[in-house]
């Protein structure tokens, strides 16, 4: 099933309501978000080869829509580097995919001093022509979509925040048996 754009958008509207509410505490995991979209069409790779689907079978990921200069996204990116260091061992693999909000942002050097200076070591699409942003419908900075290890996405949140619900998810998703 090949999820558009209205629906992710309403994915993310009615998580957004959710989390106004205070009612997004408890993981919100579903079956019907369909399979992983493409990963191609980085303009390059930080700190893996190209990752793709066949890559990425069998593990949990957690795919990080971000960008250098989004305030949003340096107060999530702790959240997601532990993540990565905490759950990696248990078949957890984190991919950013840095897409650039602002022209200076485009920037190859620049955004891998950030990437040095941030302690991201996980790999991470520079996704400078919004191939991959368009190839998940995504809108948002930042974006976690968190998909099984049957190459499903089960789970997105959009913006700040419920870290503790985000990590429930990657438990979760991590105890099923792929």
């Amino acid at each position: 099933m090949r999820i558009d754009r209205r629906h992710w958008l309403k994915i993310g509207g009615v998580a957004l309501a959710l989390v106004g509410l205070g009612l997004a505490a408890k993981p919100w995991t579903h079956d019907d978000l369909g399979a992983m979209p493409s990963l191609a069409g980085a303009n390059q790779w930080l700190n893996s080869p190209p990752l793709d689907a066949s890559a990425l079978k069998g593990k949990v990921v957690l795919v990080d829509f971000w960008t250098w200069d989004c305030i949003n996204c340096q107060r999530s990116l702790p959240h997601v580097n532990e993540w990565a260091r905490q759950y990696a061992d248990q078949g957890l693999v984190v991919v950013g995919v840095h897409t650039p909000e602002y022209d200076y942002e485009h920037d190859v050097g620049t955004l891998k001093s950030k990437v040095a200076s941030l302690g991201i070591e996980y790999p991470v699409a520079v996704d400078n022509d919004y191939k991959v942003w368009n190839a998940w419908g995504n809108q948002f900075w930042p974006a976690h979509y968190f998909v099984d290890r049957k190459g499903q996405v089960r789970h997105v949140h959009f913006g700040e925040g419920d870290y503790d619900g985000q990590a429930r998810v990657i438990r979760a998703l991590l105890d099923e048996k792929g």
